[in-house]
């Protein structure tokens, strides 16, 4: 559980580059509302996980998909390759090289609920008003958030989510400080718009693949 809340959280921003100023509240609502116009439907990304008992940040890269308000895939290359995958009911976390995949539930109060949403959060920034306390300054080349959980569930996962955002409007860099000081660091590349085939969003397992429901469900 907790190895798919680092991985899966991964979408988030932060440094500070030249002078910033402030944004007042109606100036960050206008952001947001721009932001969820301009929302990206496909990217690449190259992500960093510094742990703290660790001299070397774990570095990997992939592809990321979302669809609003609530379906994501995300494919993980490398030596040590994974595909998560949710429909909005259910999430999939398959290991190919240990043929083996998880299965958790979604929805009627399973304990990822809160994880699941705060993807979404990250991926469209909807709703995140009520969950964060969110600051924001323009910057000499776009914006920065800085996005600090409300609720405990949010609390659980993470200390704090910044985002950095470019005069297109599209997320470029995460940042997020986990709550045992480890920090995840995801840059994002090749953004697009264009249309999800609903099959990205549908998992079935390779014959073979060992099941598993840590949930119990």
């Amino acid at each position: 559980m907790r190895v798919f809340v680092f991985v899966a959280l991964a979408f988030v921003t932060l440094t500070s580059l030249g002078k910033t100023a402030p944004l007042s509240e109606a100036d960050l609502k206008n952001l947001l509302g721009g932001i969820r116009q301009n929302r990206s439907t496909q990217a690449d990304f190259q992500e960093e996980r510094m742990i703290r008992l660790m001299m070397k940040p774990i570095r990997s890269s992939g592809r990321i998909w979302f669809q609003p308000p609530n379906k994501f895939r995300r494919e993980v290359k490398g030596n040590s390759p994974s595909v998560t995958v949710s429909d909005g009911r259910q999430l999939w976390i398959y290991y190919p090289n240990f043929k083996s995949a998880e299965r958790y539930p979604l929805g009627k109060g399973s304990p990822l609920d809160s994880t699941v949403a705060a993807i979404n959060s990250a991926l469209n920034l909807e709703n995140i008003e009520n969950m964060f306390q969110i600051n924001g300054a323009k910057t000499e080349k776009g914006y920065e958030l800085a996005l600090t959980p409300r609720t405990p569930s949010m609390k659980r996962a993470f200390q704090k989510l910044d985002l950095k955002i470019n005069d297109n409007l599209r997320v470029e860099r995460t940042d997020m400080l986990l709550p045992n000081g480890d920090r995840i660091v995801t840059t994002y590349s090749n953004q697009t718009r264009a249309p999800v085939p609903a099959s990205i969003f549908e998992f079935k397992p390779p014959p073979g693949t060992e099941i598993t429901t840590p949930l119990g469900q």
